[in-house]
């Protein structure tokens, strides 16, 4: 009852927050509403901030959300904490193919609802605007013409900021908002790649007006204008050069052939959001201030985890399976932070944690070197961020049967999967567990070794036959077997560090309601510090000074900081015991490139003979989903981009009703 509760005030909360967004470009709101909303919330210690109205109702939904989540995970536990995946046609791919990718009935519905609030907002900004532009151009001296590209200037600034209002939430990678409507951070980044896109295109269409005006009115000065009470043109021009330096480098065609340009450029974020608030003043930055404010809270706790050095030999965190964790090689980059899906079980490897990289561009080559090399190596320190996923694999229980397309490396979400259902398989469960089809396609057969990793890391033998798979591998480029492609694979043991630590959760494993907490206090000794600043600092402007709107930035930061590191500092404190005992457990012996040893001995017959190999082909994707027969196929694909659309192509042809199309594509 509690939670439904929850649910309930927080979905009444967002639609009155969206209604505030539909009802600001209107004349009632700017003529009505606005003045009694800033007599009501005007302040002698805040002044006229823009926090109460714009920032406060999502951080409200933020903090909230943490403790609905947290009920749900003490009610459900942690694999079913928002319930069952409902088998809704809207979750089906509409779009295939273009631009936009691979797009669902409910993505095209909201990202539709979306451009309607961008072009209802546009056209009421300029009905409103041009209504009295003939006497308006008149005092100021202008022709209608300049008049009205000096408005649309404005209108297409005001509706940039709707975009950017957005842009945060998707990257936001442990953020309860997505948890709430089901989302996860990877799964999100597309949404960001559109609302990146539209704010840039609008934002550079704002830029050109009022630099056409300028040059058509003679008042080219105001591009060096740093305002002390108005809008400052300089700091938008400085926050919109570093928005397109991230815009070209975040292109497909950059950023696939020179991600560290882009990696390394998109941190002009910083940048961007600061010369933002200094040119249009902190009250008015409200606006699109509660995303960005989630976001630093996200960011600084990611630092907090990163700077742990971690053992690779050792774990403590639940994970759910598909879910990835970011990893960092200081000895190869301090900077470069690069994600990899996790392979491992929670349930059956309690205390590791895998993954699988595959040695392809120069930073996993460089990690190849380091590893395969002769010489003997005493530690190797690796720092992690994670890990982020989706919360529950429930929904995969709903089908008869699991279609499971891999394409290359594409093949490690589905380890994880495979696993968590061997795992509920052989512990007797009374769940029904559905037949598994696992079709993987690779370029040569030593890529075949990859198929061993299914089974677990752990040493507990786990009999593969209790699970109904069946494994239909293609090696595309080889004709048959190369016996000299089938070498076992070798083990690295690396001697423990006494300074490294167990992986662990950043938060522990009341994380969700530490979330809220660093939410909620944060932003109330936020609130303090401008009370402070505004008490001995008082002005009626509309756009505060550039000093205030610099104070107003390193108070979010401070506040921020102090309560990340509280919590993080005594949830340290709090698993100090259970650390140490998982430091005081044996470690194995210690290896170096040992081919003749297997990391433990494993049950390869049963997967060998569910393991069907066939060379030099292709497999026919739409052969193989149409034959399946059973009222409800679960179909899952991870692979490259074609792969992906051909197979959504072939579930929403509307030629088998039964399939129900699901991909898990990461665009890194």
């Amino acid at each position: 009852m509690v939670r439904s509760a929850i649910k309930l005030f927080l979905l009444l909360l967002f639609l009155g927050y969206m209604m505030l967004w539909f009802m600001m470009p209107t004349k009632l709101y700017f003529e009505h509403w606005l003045p009694k909303i800033r007599a009501k919330t005007k302040s002698t210690y805040l002044g006229q901030q823009g926090m109460l109205i714009y920032t406060f109702p999502i951080l409200v939904i933020a903090g909230l959300g943490c403790v609905y989540l947290h009920l749900g995970k003490k009610l459900h536990g942690d694999h079913n904490v928002e319930g069952r995946v409902p088998t809704s046609k809207l979750k089906q791919p509409v779009i295939v193919k273009g631009p936009l990718g691979i797009v669902s009935w409910m993505e095209l519905s909201f990202l539709t609802m979306f451009v309607v609030l961008l072009a209802w907002s546009t056209t009421s900004y300029l009905n409103g605007m041009f209504t009295h532009i003939d006497q308006m151009a008149s005092r100021s001296g202008l022709l209608v013409w300049e008049a009205k590209l000096e408005m649309s200037g404005l209108t297409l600034g005001l509706v940039g900021n709707i975009c950017l209002a957005f842009l945060f939430f998707p990257v936001t990678r442990g953020s309860s908002v997505l948890r709430l409507i089901g989302l996860s951070s990877e799964a999100s980044i597309k949404y960001h790649i559109w609302v990146g896109h539209i704010a840039m295109t609008i934002f550079t269409a704002h830029g050109l007006c009022y630099l056409v005006f300028w040059a058509k009115t003679e008042q080219l000065s105001q591009v060096l204008k740093w305002g002390k009470i108005e809008v400052s043109n300089m700091a938008g021009e400085i926050g919109l050069v570093c928005g397109l330096g991230m815009w070209a480098t975040s292109l497909p065609e950059i950023r696939r052939k020179m991600f560290e340009l882009f990696y390394y450029t998109h941190h002009l974020y910083i940048l961007f959001i600061v010369f933002f608030v200094f040119h249009v003043g902190f009250s008015y930055a409200c606006i699109v201030l509660p995303g960005f404010y989630l976001f630093l809270i996200d960011r600084c706790l990611r630092f907090l985890q990163s700077q742990q050095r971690v053992s690779l030999a050792a774990a403590q965190m639940n994970h759910s399976p598909t879910s990835i964790i970011f990893v960092n090689v200081p000895a190869i980059s301090k900077l470069q932070w690069h994600p990899f899906t996790i392979t491992s079980n929670s349930n059956m490897d309690t205390d590791k944690l895998s993954i699988v990289v595959k040695s392809e561009g120069r930073w996993s080559s460089d990690l190849y070197q380091k590893l395969s090399s002769p010489l003997p190596m005493d530690g190797f320190q690796v720092s992690i961020e994670g890990p982020y996923g989706r919360p529950a694999s429930t929904h995969l229980l709903r089908h008869d049967t699991l279609v499971l397309l891999s394409g290359g490396s594409g093949i490690t979400p589905f380890i994880s999967i495979i696993r968590e259902l061997l795992f509920k398989a052989s512990s007797g469960s009374s769940t029904r567990i559905p037949h598994i089809l696992l079709i993987c396609a690779f370029k040569k057969s030593i890529d075949l070794a990859m198929l061993e990793l299914i089974l677990p890391v752990s040493g507990t033998t786990v009999d593969i036959s209790c699970l109904q798979l069946q494994i239909e591998a293609y090696v595309t480029r080889e004709k048959g077997a190369d016996e000299d492609n089938h070498k076992p694979l070798k083990t690295v043991w690396f001697k423990p560090n006494a300074i490294d630590a167990p992986v662990s959760a950043i938060l522990g494993p009341n994380s969700w309601l530490c979330l809220g907490l660093i939410i909620s206090s944060s932003f109330v000794m936020f609130l303090l510090l401008i009370a402070i600043l505004s008490r001995y600092h008082n002005s009626n402007m509309v756009y505060p000074s550039s000093a205030t709107a610099g104070f107003n930035m390193i108070f979010m930061c401070l506040a921020i900081a102090m309560t990340a590191n509280a919590t993080f500092l005594w949830n340290k404190k709090q698993n100090r015991k259970k650390l140490r005992q998982i430091r005081n457990m044996d470690t194995p012996p210690v290896w170096f490139n040992n081919g003749d040893r297997e990391l433990e001995s494993l049950p390869y017959q049963s997967l060998f003979q569910a393991t069907n190999v066939h060379y030099g082909e292709r497999p026919d994707l739409k052969k193989i989903l149409f034959e399946r027969k059973e009222s409800s196929v679960g179909v899952i694909a991870s692979g490259p981009r074609e792969m992906l659309q051909e197979v959504a192509a072939i579930c929403s042809s509307g030629l088998a009703d039964n399939l129900q199309f699901e991909s898990i594509s990461f665009t890194w």
